[in-house]
């Protein structure tokens, strides 16, 4: 028997003035899941987490938190939820102690000296606990507004881009944080913009422009994209690009680093297409070979299907 989901969205309408910001989105959240909203700026991500958060009220459509309207008890769902911005909202001339016990008596802790500490032994900040918010870097103000989040124990939490702007070790270091609070029985629904956190959720919609244009599990989304991807490395790579996007079968182009990335559909050799198309004194190649399609290859698969659709139908 399938549980019932913690938090869920049907035809979710966000808007501010006349601009639609989110475009009917529906999904749902089970106990136990990461769910990631992955996407660009502007994609909607944070508007959906601010109305599953009871914190924007939606256009139409219904948000929904623990079988409950998530605007019209929201106060009652703030005991159940935790929300962490995407921005530093903590008090800076307040010490990393001070901060937490200014959220543990906001949401009315009991016993919060015992909760703070192992707060802070979680998060790593046990020894920086007299230091200034403000003297903090940017992950350690990240793990900080974590274990204010954490304070009133939530059941599920709304996570808004918690690795944007963080170095590479510290965002490893805070999924694993992530991992463990799971491994406790924590819900949490993600929005990032980088396609790699992907493979750390159990499901992941990806997300264009208000509009979902896929909700499975992450190694289920590559499946989604048809042909061949083959990576190249030639020089110089502009021109390189220009003579495979001249391609008939090739339908896109794109730079990963410093190769070339092409997607060709309705080809029988591939690879052997892409060295014709190079074949000249013009361009040096270094290497070209076929790769299985990842997620970025994907989702840029989609939002140019999805831009292509709409300009048709516009037109």
């Amino acid at each position: 028997m399938k549980a019932t989901p913690l938090l869920g969205a049907r035809n979710l309408v966000v808007t501010y003035g006349t601009h639609e910001a989110v475009h009917g989105i529906s999904f749902e959240v089970d106990p136990g899941e990461v769910v990631g909203l992955i996407g660009p700026d502007g994609a909607g991500k944070t508007s959906t987490l601010r109305v599953l958060g009871g914190l924007q009220k939606a256009r139409s459509g219904s948000a929904n938190a623990f079988g409950e309207d998530c605007w019209r008890e929201r106060r009652a769902l703030h005991t159940k939820l935790g929300y962490l911005a995407q921005r530093f909202a903590l008090y800076g001339d307040l010490t990393v102690d001070e901060n937490i016990q200014f959220f543990a008596l906001m949401n009315s802790v009991r016993e919060w000296r015992k909760r703070r500490r192992e707060l802070l032994e979680l998060v790593g900040l046990a020894r920086f606990h007299d230091r200034l918010a403000d003297r903090l870097s940017g992950g350690m103000k990240q793990k900080l507004a974590l274990a204010c989040t954490l304070m009133h124990s939530p059941s599920a939490l709304l996570l808004d881009e918690p690795t944007t702007g963080v170095d590479p070790v510290t965002r490893r270091e805070f999924w694993r944080l992530l991992a463990d609070l799971v491994n406790d029985g924590l819900t949490l629904l993600v929005a990032t913009p980088y396609l790699d956190e992907a493979e750390r959720c159990t499901r992941v919609l990806l997300m264009h422009e208000g509009s979902t244009l896929v909700d499975a599990r992450p190694q289920e989304i590559p499946k989604l994209m048809p042909g061949a991807v083959v990576e190249v490395s030639a020089t110089p790579r502009t021109l390189a690009a220009e003579n495979l996007s001249a391609l008939d079968t090739v339908i896109d182009v794109s730079v990963f680093g410093t190769n070339l990335h092409a997607h060709l559909v309705h080809e029988p050799d591939p690879v052997g297409a892409v060295r014709m198309a190079l074949d000249t004194p013009k361009i040096d190649v270094d290497s070209a070979q076929q790769i299985p399609a990842g997620l970025e290859d994907t989702f840029l698969y989609l939002t140019r299907k999805t831009t292509s659709s709409l300009s048709t139908e516009a037109s």
